[in-house]
């Protein structure tokens, strides 16, 4: 780049202009930092130094290590050395530390890389204004900048990297375990767990006894979670509709009293209605003995019991599906309902052209979400049943276990970290695509993707 400038003889000759962008960026290449300097960005300069070398430290010291541990996962076991006359205790390599290990420092390494791509940018950016002619902002002026103008990408820089520490890594840690052999009988630091590709991936589909028990039990989960879902909202609508009539007073009262299963814990709600359907001493059973009716199994026989879990899961959580269809009812103009009432409509049309439209409008996104929470219903499950009745034709799950509550039994009561990291990836997979699809799809989405 050039400029011209003129003499003392009145003669204009070529005078070369430091092109600053190149030579800061090239600097920021060659080290984090050395951009900034040569820019006089001195403070901002030292502290990406700084953060520079703790990344090169990191790498060189921890990288090789986490490498090391991740391929390998361990090569000494736990063992006895004998130390003179006496048997020692020698602790071994420890395969889930490694592993954890590795995943942190690989995970640190990619924001030390993000952080390297900024520092070029940044470099590059202030170099173009120095040619232009600009000032360069001092470290104070550039964090006064950050608070001014750049506060909500720090705001979302932050829980971001919660995301990324709390529940990216922790979903790579159980893909990476799906591909071991880590099981409650090889179990470090006693043993050591080493990788076996597909192998757990094949065996739940071509062992019949686990095979059986994930069709089955993805079977009754996707059923679950659709009629809990369609109860819920049926139910809410349903009473939503009454309680918003003009022919019913005392509004506020029975919104109140409806609300009234939703605002006890679910906690103590589905312990109380637990011993409430219990089929030996439980009062329902009492009343049908009074009457001289034949009890019934609400929670031992397994097609009552799952229809004993919808009756309650709808107990639970119509109230606030009722809200939030009362929230939508009110903003649905009147002039809409008298404009069908002079055409002459008839109720059930003005529910269906009017009312029912403007509700899924705004619930479609959030039934989508309820059905997803549903396929996870883990507390519901487990207090109310905790997966009962069992069946000696499933491998370690009851007739009313979904997905979550049958990993649950899996990890903590049989040690089964394997397979149930990869009935995990399937949960993730599904949800995911289920999830992302059905949202795209709504009226709502598209909508505001027009705009």
């Amino acid at each position: 780049m050039y400029e011209h400038r003129k003499t003392l003889e009145g003669v204009y000759q070529p005078h070369k202009v430091v092109e600053h962008r190149k030579v800061a960026a090239v600097l920021s290449v060659l080290l984090m930092g050395l951009g900034q300097l040569y820019n006089r960005q001195y403070g901002k300069g030292i502290v990406l130094l700084i953060f520079s070398c703790l990344g090169i430290y990191t790498a060189v010291t921890r990288l090789p290590d986490a490498i090391w541990g991740i391929v390998t996962l361990g090569e000494k076991e736990r063992h006895l050395e004998k130390v003179g006359k006496i048997y020692k205790q020698v602790m071994g390599d420890h395969s889930i530390f490694l592993l954890v290990e590795g995943l942190i420092t690989i995970f640190l390494l990619i924001v030390f890389v993000w952080m390297y791509f900024l520092n070029i940018k940044d470099a590059y950016r202030t170099g173009k204004v120095r040619e232009e002619g600009g000032a360069t902002n001092t470290f104070k002026q550039s964090l006064q900048y950050v608070a001014d103008y750049r506060f909500p990408q720090i705001a979302i820089s932050i829980p971001m990297l919660g995301i990324l520490f709390f529940t990216i890594m922790p979903i790579i840690f159980m893909i990476l375990l799906a591909f071991t052999n880590y099981t409650i009988n090889n179990q470090p630091p006693a043993h050591l767990i080493d990788w076996q590709g597909f192998k757990t991936f094949k065996d739940i589909f071509v062992i019949k006894s686990w095979s059986h028990t994930l069709y089955s039990v993805a079977l009754w989960t996707f059923v679950w979670a659709l009629l809990t879902t369609l109860t819920s909202f049926i139910g809410g609508f349903a009473v939503a509709l009454v309680v918003q009539r003009k022919e019913v007073r005392l509004k506020s009262f029975w919104r109140t009293l409806f609300i009234l299963p939703y605002a006890i814990p679910a906690f103590v709600s589905t312990l109380i209605l637990k011993n409430i359907f219990n089929g030996q001493f439980g009062p329902i059973n009492q009343y049908l003995k009074m009457l001289g009716l034949p009890v019934v199994p609400w929670l031992s026989d397994p097609t009552i019991a799952k229809v004993t879990l919808v009756i309650v899961n709808f107990w639970l959580s119509f109230p606030v599906m009722m809200l939030m269809i009362i929230g939508i009812l009110s903003t649905i103009p009147s002039d809409m309902y008298e404009a069908a009432d002079i055409d002459g409509a008839s109720g059930f049309q003005k529910l269906r052209l009017i009312t029912y439209p403007a509700v899924m409008f705004s619930m479609a996104p959030l039934l989508v979400m309820q059905f997803v929470g549903n396929i996870n219903n883990f507390n519901l499950i487990f207090l109310l049943t905790g997966g009962k009745p069992g069946s000696s034709d499933f491998r370690f799950a009851g007739h009313t276990d979904i997905l979550i509550t049958w990993i649950y039994k899996l990890t903590i009561d049989q040690g089964q970290y394997n397979f149930a990291s990869v009935i995990g990836i399937f949960i993730f997979i599904i949800l995911s695509f289920f999830a992302v699809w059905s949202i795209r799809n709504t009226k709502a989405f598209k909508e505001e993707e027009v705009k």
